[in-house]
């Protein structure tokens, strides 16, 4: 693990907060062990291992039922652990890939029977190097007849640059978009900024979010009350296009470790009724990724 870097929380709390039944977490990752999946040798981070074992035993730990594992880019386009937790997982998660521009149909069909019914794309440029355009709008077009879904990572400065795009995938395809966006929590919910993205989601009915991050996006950790209004309106606004997730392990973490039963807790700040927190951890995910 890089050094700068923090591991994940080896004993979180039990939540106050009681997940309905059936609840997903829809955004969490595998990390290793390096020993059998190693990470990519042009990786811009080195996590620390997350096996699927721990994955799952954190999941019941906090009430949840199932999992969405997203491939991150440690480990490149390498899917084998993620493809391996999918496997273990006795049809309790489904996965989101990151594809080479040269995949081959066979392992595209390899990939869906495992249970990954998404493909990400990251534009962080931090984290990734840039990938031309076109080479996305092919790989949608190739997972589209598989009915997987397409899930974008940028940071909210680049929302602008990036509309266009997002909005051509999204009349054909649902897009999710990862983390709100990553807002700028310091300039509230009315700025500029956000509402922009409220109305990328207003203008683009197949454009999903996922109300997370907290500990990424908080100024004050790790207290999370200056995020929790980010979260809480797209909830009420769009209750049908949200999805929640831990982010477990929570990779290039440098100012705190997060607790993940502290996040847990932070659900009915967001979604303040049963209703809502149905949609947002069971109705929401099932639809997407259990159709």
């Amino acid at each position: 693990m890089d050094p700068d870097y923090l591991p994940f929380h080896e004993n979180p709390k039990k939540p106050d907060y009681v997940p309905p039944v059936g609840a997903v977490d829809s955004h969490c990752h595998v990390f290793g062990p390096a020993n059998l999946f190693p990470y990519h040798p042009n990786r811009k981070y080195t996590p620390c291992d997350a096996p699927k074992e721990s994955l799952f035993a954190l999941r019941d730990f906090l009430g949840f039922e199932k999992n969405v594992i997203v491939q991150a880019s440690c480990h490149g386009t390498n899917n084998a652990a993620l493809v391996d937790a999918l496997n273990s997982a006795d049809g309790a998660a489904r996965g989101v890939s990151v594809l080479s521009p040269d995949v081959s149909d066979e392992e595209l069909n390899a990939l869906n029977l495992a249970g990954v019914c998404g493909v990400r794309f990251n534009f962080v440029k931090r984290l990734v190097d840039s990938t031309p355009r076109s080479v996305f709008e092919t790989l949608a077009s190739r997972v589209k007849p598989l009915g997987w879904h397409i899930v974008v990572y940028f940071e909210s400065p680049d929302l602008e640059d990036l509309r266009p795009f997002l909005e051509s995938l999204a009349r054909d395809q649902i897009v999710v978009v990862d983390h709100m966006g990553r807002p700028d929590v310091g300039l509230g919910v009315e700025s500029k900024e956000f509402q922009s993205f409220i109305s990328l989601l207003d203008q683009n009915e197949n454009i999903w979010t996922k109300v997370s991050c907290p500990e990424r996006l908080t100024n004050q950790a790790p207290d999370y009350s200056d995020v929790t209004p980010f979260g809480k309106a797209l909830v009420e606004t769009f209750p049908d296009r949200v999805l929640w997730g831990t982010d477990w392990p929570h990779p290039n973490m440098t100012s705190h470790i997060p607790d993940d039963g502290s996040l847990v807790d932070v659900i009915p700040e967001i979604a303040v009724n049963d209703d809502l927190q149905r949609r947002l951890l069971v109705d929401n995910p099932m639809r997407l990724y259990w159709k």
